[in-house]
């Protein structure tokens, strides 16, 4: 078992190389969120998994302040990035 857990740590570990490129190329602040976004979920994903494989609950509160980090995350891109036009639109 402790080989399929290594494999799927790898095959995560992929994921996240593949963000970074995105995160380099991205044409957009917007791919460059969804890419950052990938590296909260693979991170916690990564951490459930070696939680799991080693035994350590303590990997699940890393696991679960990573995804509060993450919305976090989010919520201040979306703030940096709302200039309020389209909330003037709608009102109209």
């Amino acid at each position: 078992m402790d080989t399929f857990y290594l494999i799927l740590v790898l095959f995560l570990l992929l994921n996240l190389a593949g963000g970074l490129v995105r995160v380099q190329r991205g044409p957009t602040a917007n791919d460059r969120m969804v890419a950052s976004l990938l590296f909260g979920t693979t991170g916690v994903a990564v951490l459930l998994v070696l939680a799991e494989s080693s035994s350590l609950p303590a990997l699940r509160d890393v696991a679960l302040v990573f995804s509060v980090l993450a919305v976090v995350n989010t919520v201040a891109f979306v703030r940096h990035t709302w200039d309020g036009s389209n909330a003037k639109r709608e009102r109209s």
